[in-house]
């Protein structure tokens, strides 16, 4: 049984989003680029050649993946449910231990981007905060051996659409 992918709605259409530009635009891009490594003779010394064919061979590893994730996705209903914190809200914690407080968008596995703070459901803060409820302390495991922290949930929102 292949893996699901949990993905909202929007994250769904912009993965297809993606994969259309991936291999339409940037694909064609790219064979033009490597005729134009070409035109200029010997291939055995041609960074630029080798340039374009590495980035040829990235852009279609990326196809396959996204193809594979928006096969094997799987859409999770909108929910404007703020009471417990679910994929879509955002959700401000508090950190007792350094005295910081951030606030984290709650996403599936495939719209995650953390330097736009959105973590998956599955990362160990994503899955230690889903089911949470304001005022809750959660502990999170980190996957990298480092020692169990606490994290209070301040506020749980919906996330922009």
């Amino acid at each position: 049984m292949a893996e699901k992918f949990q993905m909202t709605q929007k994250g769904y259409d912009e993965a297809v989003k993606l994969l259309k530009y991936l291999q339409g635009a940037k694909r064609k891009e790219i064979v033009a680029r490597i005729a134009e490594a070409r035109s200029h003779g010997d291939l055995s010394e041609n960074a630029e050649y080798d340039a374009a064919r590495t980035e040829q061979s990235n852009n279609e590893m990326e196809i396959e993946e996204l193809e594979y994730k928006i096969k094997n996705a799987e859409i999770i209903a909108e929910n404007n449910d703020t009471s417990q914190v679910n994929i879509g809200n955002v959700v401000k914690v508090y950190d007792p231990d350094l005295e910081e407080e951030d606030t984290y968008e709650i996403t599936g596995s495939t719209e995650a981007d953390i330097m736009h703070n959105k973590i998956s459901n599955v990362s160990p803060v994503g899955a230690a905060l889903i089911g949470a409820k304001v005022g809750d302390r959660v502990t999170v495991k980190p996957e990298n051996g480092a020692e169990p922290y606490v994290l209070v949930v301040k506020e749980i929102t919906l996330a922009q659409k």
